[in-house]
């Protein structure tokens, strides 16, 4: 085995913060867990488990989807048009197809995008 194969990622690790989104996108549990459902699909993704909590009218959502793979989060602050999700898979499942899925459906306004690779 060559020595680049023994320190390959285990993982790809996105942050991605959504800027300019509209509010109404933001502050329903179900919609949300819903969409980061398809997004675990459209990844290859397999999801085991999820939290999801509304903090009141007007107000946005924190959850957690669990996954084979690792997990899917998101915290979303209508009042801002704003939405951090943290996306962090691993073996074949692809992370990006998760964040396009993601993308498409908030419609943002701009989207800054960060990347790690772990382990």
């Amino acid at each position: 085995m060559s020595k680049c194969a023994l320190h390959l990622p285990r993982g790809r690790h996105l942050l991605v913060d959504f800027h300019g989104v509209a509010p109404g996108l933001l502050g329903d549990c179900d919609v949300i867990e819903a969409l980061l459902r398809d997004a675990a699909r459209a990844a290859g993704a397999t999801p085991v488990g999820g939290e999801f909590h509304h903090f009141g009218p007007g107000l946005g959502v924190t959850g957690v989807l669990l996954l084979k793979e690792s997990h899917i989060s998101i915290h979303t602050w209508p009042e801002h048009g704003f939405a951090a999700v943290d996306v962090f898979m691993c073996g074949a499942a692809q992370p990006g197809q998760a964040v396009a899925v993601i993308e498409a459906a908030l419609q943002p306004a701009s989207v800054t995008r960060q990347e790690a690779r772990r382990g």
